[in-house]
């Protein structure tokens, strides 16, 4: 028959059931609960089979608290304050007023180009995958731009649709009983393959050529 695992008394009996019992999160409750178990002298297959923790790691957090106490229980990530960010607030307030400007070969920022600004801005290089991250934390998105044809006039165009519609308005009262369909044709160039680009804008704007 296995033998039944010792838990050093940090605690007693009683403490534990009632922090198990007070517990706030469900990992330091679980943690509780598993020591309290096994300090009432429970055997580890009834506490694998109460908790669903494996064995293995049932004994792992038994060596951490014989070892460590109490304080050991518990989701130790919130004690982890992280990497330092690579950027201050005011390095971010910077770079998002940057990007809102021409990149500095007057083009459109990617994160190349990100990468290279902040390489220059912290005096060390930083790779175009972090840059591209600080363009996704910057709530920036890639969106595909709106065709239009460089000679476009505004003004004409919606000069030309408000035409349009009185046209076909005037069509339709003259004509009550008929069906009025309006038909356009776009120009078209058989193998002509246009290249479809993707670029960084600002979340909400909205994006034209």
């Amino acid at each position: 028959m296995p033998k039944r695992i010792t838990i050093t008394p940090h605690l007693s009996v009683d403490d534990l059931a009632q922090r198990y019992r007070q517990a706030k999160s469900p990992i330091e409750r679980s943690h509780y609960q598993i020591i309290w178990l096994l300090a009432q002298g429970k055997r580890s297959e009834e506490v694998v089979e109460v908790t669903g923790y494996s064995r293995n790691w049932i004994y792992e957090l038994v060596r951490d608290y014989n070892a460590n106490g109490p304080q050991c229980l518990g989701d130790g990530r919130r004690e982890n304050p992280g990497a330092t960010p690579l950027l201050t607030e005011d390095q971010q307030a910077l770079l998002l007023q940057v990007l809102r400007g021409a990149a500095p070969d007057g083009g459109l920022w990617n994160g190349r180009k990100v990468a290279d600004y902040l390489s220059e801005l912290l005096d060390k290089p930083i790779s175009r995958q972090q840059g591209w991250v600080y363009l996704r934390q910057l709530e920036w998105r890639l969106r595909v731009p709106r065709p239009q044809h460089q000679d476009a006039d505004p003004k004409t165009q919606e000069a030309w649709k408000k035409k349009l519609q009185d046209d076909v308005e005037h069509i339709q009262q003259t004509h009550p009983d008929a069906d009025v369909e309006v038909w356009c044709e776009d120009e078209h160039r058989v193998g002509l393959c246009p290249v479809t680009r993707r670029i960084w804008v600002e979340a909400g704007n909205c994006v034209f050529a």
